[in-house]
């Protein structure tokens, strides 16, 4: 399997993501369902948004390692963040959680999450080898 990243020069080139990827080979895709800043116990991690994206990306790298992968897997990552907050928080503290991984994302800035304390909900999808 192979997955390789495209920045094409007729579009926007930003390190914290990339405009277009593929994956060829044998592989299986790995959907990681919404994931906030909570801790094994269920209990809130961090009260502003650098927080709680690092925590829910935390959760992100231990699902993906239950199925043997790490974000360098990861073709999509899908990032709801509540409205009011500074996206560039949120980028800030994925750099230094995520690392040098830049993939295919969508930023949705939305009114609220299931729970009114939460200001980040991350989903990824990644491809593993067969």
């Amino acid at each position: 399997m192979e997955i390789n990243h495209h920045n094409p020069p007729t579009l926007h080139h930003n390190p914290a993501f990339t405009q277009v990827v593929t994956v060829k080979g044998s592989s299986t895709l790995v959907f990681i369902s919404g994931q906030n800043a909570v801790d094994a116990t269920g209990k809130i991690v961090g009260d502003n948004l650098a927080e709680q994206t690092a925590q829910a990306l935390r959760n992100v790298i231990a699902a993906l390692e239950t199925v043997n992968a790490t974000p360098r897997n990861v073709v999509r990552l899908a990032i709801y963040l509540v409205q009011g907050h500074d996206a560039r928080d949120a980028f800030g503290a994925a750099r230094l959680v995520w690392g040098a991984h830049p993939t295919a994302i969508i930023v949705l800035i939305v009114v609220a999450l299931a729970n009114p304390r939460f200001l980040v909900e991350i989903e990824a999808t990644a491809a593993v080898e067969i």
